[in-house]
Parts: C-alpha cells; sequence; structure tokens
C-alpha cells in the first residue's frame, strides 16, 4: 500500500472504500460498518468533552432571581427560566443543547436532564422526589413546583455549575417549620417560665422562633414545661 494509501485509510469509512474497491464480501463490509460507528460514537464522545471542558472554562453567572416566603419561611433561588436561558446560551456557543424528560411512578416524580453534542453523544443525570407539599399549594402547583426544582438540579448538577451561594430552597422545602399558633404557644410558655428567649434559642441553636422545625415542637415545650415546673417548685 502506498504512503498516499495509508495516510487516506484514517477512518474506518475510508478502509471500507478501499476494501470494497478490492473485492471485499459482505461480511467483511458489515464489520467494517460495525467499526465505523464504533469510530464515529467515540469521536462524538471526544468531542463533547472537549466542548465540555470549553464550556468550563468560562461559566455564565446565575444569581437568585427569585424569593419565597410563607408561614414564616422564607428563601431565594435561581428560577428554572434563569437557570435554563444561561446556561443554554452558554451551552450552544459550544454545539450543546440541554433537554428534560419528567417521568411519575405513584407518588415519585423523577426529571431526567440530557445534554447533547452536535456529534449525537448525550450524558444524562436523574434526580427523583414526591410532589412539594410546602406552602398552600394544590396538587397541580406541588408537582410543578417540585419537576422546577428538579429540572433546575439536574442542569446544574451535570454541568457542574452552582447559583450564586448556593440556593437554598432545598433546605427550606425539606424542613416544615412550627406554624404561626406552635410559635405563640412557644413565647407564651417562654413567658410563663420566665426564660430568656435570646438564650434559650441560643441553646436550641436556631435563630428565631420561626426556625424551630415543627417536628421539634413537642420536645421544645416539653423542656420549657420541665423549666417551668422547677421554677413552680422553687416557690
Amino acid at each position: 500500500m502506498t504512503n498516499e494509501i495509508v495516510k487516506t485509510a484514517s477512518s474506518p469509512m475510508a478502509m471500507m472504500k478501499i476494501a470494497m474497491e478490492g473485492g471485499a464480501d459482505l461480511g467483511q463490509l458489515e464489520k467494517m460498518l460495525t467499526l465505523q460507528e464504533r469510530w464515529d460514537a467515540n469521536e462524538a464522545k471526544k468531542a463533547y468533552h472537549l466542548a465540555m471542558a470549553e464550556f468550563k472554562k468560562k461559566p455564565p453567572l446565575i444569581n437568585k432571581d427569585k424569593t419565597v416566603a410563607y408561614s414564616g419561611t422564607r428563601y431565594t433561588h435561581a428560577s428554572l427560566g434563569n437557570v435554563a436561558e444561561k446556561i443554554n446560551s452558554a451551552l450552544g456557543e459550544h454545539g450543546l443543547t440541554a433537554s428534560w424528560k419528567t417521568t411519575q411512578e405513584n407518588t415519585i416524580i423523577t426529571v431526567t436532564c440530557s445534554i447533547t453534542h452536535k456529534m449525537g453523544h448525550s450524558e444524562l443525570t436523574a434526580l427523583s422526589s414526591p410532589p412539594d407539599n410546602s406552602g398552600k399549594k394544590n396538587s397541580i402547583q406541588a408537582m410543578g413546583s417540585a419537576i422546577s426544582y428538579l429540572s433546575r438540579y439536574t442542569l446544574l448538577s451535570l454541568t457542574g455549575l452552582a447559583t450564586c451561594d448556593q440556593d437554598d430552597d432545598a433546605q427550606a422545602a425539606a424542613v416544615i417549620l412550627v406554624d404561626d399558633k406552635q410559635q405563640n404557644q412557644i413565647v407564651d410558655m417562654m413567658t410563663a417560665a420566665s426564660v430568656d428567649q435570646d438564650h434559650f434559642l441560643k441553646y436550641l441553636k436556631y435563630e428565631s422562633v420561626k426556625k424551630i422545625p415543627a417536628s421539634m415542637f413537642n420536645r421544645v415545650m416539653n423542656d420549657l414545661k420541665v423549666v417551668l415546673a422547677k421554677k413552680e417548685g422553687e416557690k
């Protein structure tokens, strides 16, 4: 084989053309076609990772643009529109696009995010959760909120990015805080037991009464009742 032919036959497709000209049979051509498909897949994968590396050299800055407040709970996060617009715009400069697929099994919602390079290689990640029933959402709003949250975080995870100061809605959504009635009961019991509120909150390691988780309500009330009973016994 001449140097020119060796140089030309740098891919399975080029080798296949040479083989066809040499009278290769169908079985040989099928093997070469399979080799070509593997070659293309590997080239697409390399192109994907190269594009992602270039994307991460200058990642987009994503600021929190939405505030949510209800029942003493307040947090900020970057909206899905903000995250998707900025990341997809930056991905597009490198031949990459993001898309999502949503499925539901019983009460569990799963969102799968895929990033695909123009040469065809894709990589994906998935997250699952039940509907977000925090606040006063109806069933549809609870599903929409969960899908939006999962869509944002699968995209951020797959690109290896984070929002500025990172979102705190994950923690806020996962913890149900004491409601107004429970807050008043805790404050009234503090007053009855002559407990210094700042000192007691420091002992509990919470910033304020509003930040006490609902799951801790009974324990907090029992602690205060013990203090009250002790003080009444000293009279």
